[in-house]
């Protein structure tokens, strides 16, 4: 049930930005144990000035990072461990360089968690509690 904001420089065509979503969805699904039907992302677009990062900081192998940074943003709801978190930065990284030419230094991931009672999908209802509590009974 992660949500992801995703934010980069305006001007991406929508292939390059479907490349990205769809990126984001697989590395989930292999390597964060998410379903496949759960998916929900946001991308925003910010214009040149907007988004602001320092080229350097903690910066990749390539060199520093280039006017293509993209942020992810991602709440989750369970914890993962570190080593699924860290295979699914890489796996991330692999399919944005593949689909979309992203070079891995200018993908930042940040993951936050939350619990269940944080989450209403529709109706007022909190879905995932009514979920655990009907698997209790």
């Amino acid at each position: 049930m992660p949500l992801t904001r995703i934010t980069l420089t305006e001007g991406k065509s929508q292939s390059y930005l479907k490349a990205v979503s769809d990126s984001l969805h697989q590395a989930l699904v292999e390597a964060y144990d998410v379903p496949p039907t759960d998916r929900f992302q946001i991308i925003q677009q910010a214009r040149p000035g907007e988004l602001v990062f320092d080229r350097a900081y903690f910066g990749g192998a390539e060199g520093p990072r280039s006017d293509d940074f993209i942020i992810f943003a991602i709440t989750a709801g369970r914890p993962r461990s570190t080593k699924v978190k860290a295979a699914f930065c890489r796996r991330l990284t692999e399919l944005l360089a593949a689909s979309a030419g992203i070079r891995p230094a200018d993908v930042m991931v940040v993951i936050s968690t939350s619990q269940m009672d944080e989450w209403s999908f529709s109706d007022g209802r909190l879905q995932m509690v009514e979920a655990a509590e009907a698997a209790v009974v």
